[in-house]
């Protein structure tokens, strides 16, 4: 770690500490710091486990641990999940945080919040993350840097193999994985808690599966696969379809897991000193059964924000509770710091109401007076995307980039009567719909005052990072022909480009100016494609000669040269120069390395 870092980081461990000097103390300290193990999956609906009442799917350890501790009825996430994340991590809902997609770099949490992370390490606890982070995967964004002592996992919305999977990091470095990627984060997990153990230190571990997101991938190595095939064929069996069968099959092989972590706490003697919660990021994707429940992940009604909820602390928090008060997924870090005897940050708007008072009596029928959801891909908008609800009343209005949003399409539900959001109540309810679109108005305008919506530039020249992969999917693109290809992250491209003058753009963070060495991977077909590209930044030009790589399905790097970048913000331009075929090429990748000293 250079001095630098150490020096920075230092200074904001100050910071935070001077910033909660003016929180209050909270009575929970008094009965002693517990650890906390956060589980959260991935895409796992409200109706994936068998306690929800799904007759097919086989949950013995979720649902143990939801008799064991309190379960949440209407415990809501936002539709999508960088979106929650942010919001688990900040108290706060994400539009506050810069955060605003998914991935074209909109799925970055701004460096000025302050993480839980954080906030625990000022009470002495040991943190690590394992498994999907998703709020940031350059350096300065990376878990290791918000406050997480721990970190082996990805920063990507999903991992496109399973098995020995690829795109995974340690504490900022790329590594190789053998096995099966549930097994390994679980693993992970087990090992920082028992090393926490014994060096006699709470700790937070955040176990974030990526599981069951799709590509819905069992086991498939030439070693493992049969196990994989039994899982699904067992789900045949009882009538689920292919798709709905693999997630099944991937939600019970987190559930085993699980097992294995629960029984691991145990055998450490730890299960009175821990708290256990489990959670999904957002509503669920399979459709075999679903409770009752509308829509799905993405969506705001029920199906696509509700998320299940169970917490466990032996001793303190009452076995078989049920709470029926919505909450939301911002309350985790108001009660992590409850619980941790940690003041709240007093310089910023904290979202979130701890659920320590609900936990402690296993029961309670009003929290939060409203919740709100909202989910545009490119940009924050409150008309498309949108619900709002108090404890009786929800009001919804969902339209599609092709159809023009319109309030005499917006919908009205009562949940009490209907929580499956049945019946339009729109017409009969005037004054319910007036309150809460008002209601949600300004909130939104709240959350999104002063906030700037746009990828964060991209750090160059960090000597811990160095190079610095750049991602098509962080680009500007500009031209007739010219566009982005997403798949799977690491292998998008920008692509299509066919006139001079077509380029896209990247906006550069240039830590310390020098020779920075270029390399690119592209593809480049022997037929119809090849040309000459051009790269600029700021006064400095490279040129490249595309040569064919075989097809332009298959990406070769290439260190093309050299670009003078200068310190401070640069773009960073690829551009058709000439022509020689009916594209130019599919550039899936470029690195930047300084070279000079």
């Amino acid at each position: 770690m250079s001095k630098l870092f150490q020096f920075v980081q230092g200074h904001v461990a100050i910071l935070i500490l001077g910033i909660l000097a003016n929180g209050v103390q909270l009575s929970v300290a008094a009965t002693g710091q517990p650890n906390i193990v956060l589980i959260v999956t991935d895409d796992q609906g409200y109706w994936d486990t068998g306690i929800s009442g799904n007759p097919d799917i086989e949950t013995p350890n979720m649902d143990r641990l939801a008799r064991e501790g309190v379960q949440f009825s209407r415990y809501y996430c936002a539709p999508v999940c960088a979106p929650t994340r942010a919001g688990l991590m900040t108290g706060r809902y994400y539009l506050r945080t810069g955060l605003y997609n998914t991935r074209f770099g909109g799925d970055t949490l701004g460096k000025k919040e302050i993480t839980v992370a954080q906030l625990l390490k000022t009470a002495g606890y040991r943190t690590g993350i394992f498994g999907k982070w998703h709020l940031g995967k350059y350096h300065g964004f990376q878990p290791n840097q918000r406050g997480f002592d721990e970190f082996l996992g990805h920063y990507h919305g999903h991992l496109e193999r399973y098995q020995f999977p690829d795109q995974i990091y340690h504490n900022g470095k790329p590594v190789e994985a053998r096995g099966y990627v549930t097994d390994l984060f679980t693993d992970a997990a087990m090992d920082f808690i028992e090393a926490s153990h014994e060096k006699k230190e709470k700790f937070f571990c955040y176990l974030a599966y990526n599981a069951p997101h799709s590509p819905f991938l069992l086991d498939t190595s030439h070693f493992d696969q049969p196990e994989g095939d039994k899982l699904i064929e067992k789900y045949l069996g009882k009538g689920l379809e292919l798709r709905d069968a693999r997630i099944y099959g991937l939600v019970e092989r987190i559930d085993i897991n699980l097992g294995r972590l629960f029984e691991k706490i145990d055998q450490l003697g730890l299960r009175k000193d821990t708290v256990v919660l489990f959670m999904s990021d957002n509503g669920g994707v399979s459709r075999h059964y679903k409770a009752g429940l509308k829509g799905y992940k993405s969506q705001t009604y029920e199906g696509g924000v509700r998320s299940p909820l169970f917490v466990r602390w032996p001793g303190h928090f009452p076995a078989g509770g049920m709470v029926e008060a919505q909450a939301s997924h911002v309350d985790m870090l108001p009660t992590f710091c409850e619980l941790a005897g940690v003041p709240l940050p007093q310089d910023r708007k904290i979202d979130g109401k701890s659920l320590v008072p609900l936990l402690e009596s296993g029961k309670g029928k009003s929290h939060h007076e409203y919740v709100y959801h909202t989910w545009d891909r490119y940009f924050p908008n409150p008309d498309r995307r949108w619900s709002v609800s108090d404890q009786r009343w929800k009001l919804v209005g969902i339209f599609g980039a092709k159809a023009e949003p319109s309030a005499s399409k917006w919908k009205l539900f009562d949940l009490e009567k209907d929580p499956g959001e049945t019946k339009n109540l729109l017409s009969k309810e005037p004054q319910q719909v007036e309150r809460l679109r008002k209601e949600f108005v300004r909130w939104f305008n709240d959350v999104t005052d002063g906030v700037d919506y746009h990828p964060a530039p991209i750090p160059v020249g960090n000597v811990e990072e160095n190079p610095v992969e750049i991602q098509p999917s962080w680009a500007k693109w500009e031209g007739e022909n010219v566009q982005y290809t997403f798949d799977g992250y690491d292998w998008d491209t920008i692509d299509g480009w066919k006139v001079p003058g077509e380029y896209a753009e990247w906006d550069l963070d240039v830590l310390k100016s020098g020779l920075y060495e270029v390399t690119i991977a592209y593809g480049c077909s022997p037929v119809k494609m090849g040309g000459t590209l051009r790269f600029t930044a700021g006064q400095s030009r490279l040129y490249f000669k595309v040569v064919p790589t075989g097809n332009g399905e298959v990406f070769e790097r290439k260190v093309i040269g050299t670009l003078k970048l200068v310190e401070g913000n640069v773009k960073l331009k690829a551009e058709v120069s000439e022509i020689d075929g009916d594209e130019l090429m599919r550039l899936n990748q470029i690195w930047l390395r300084r070279v000079e000293r």
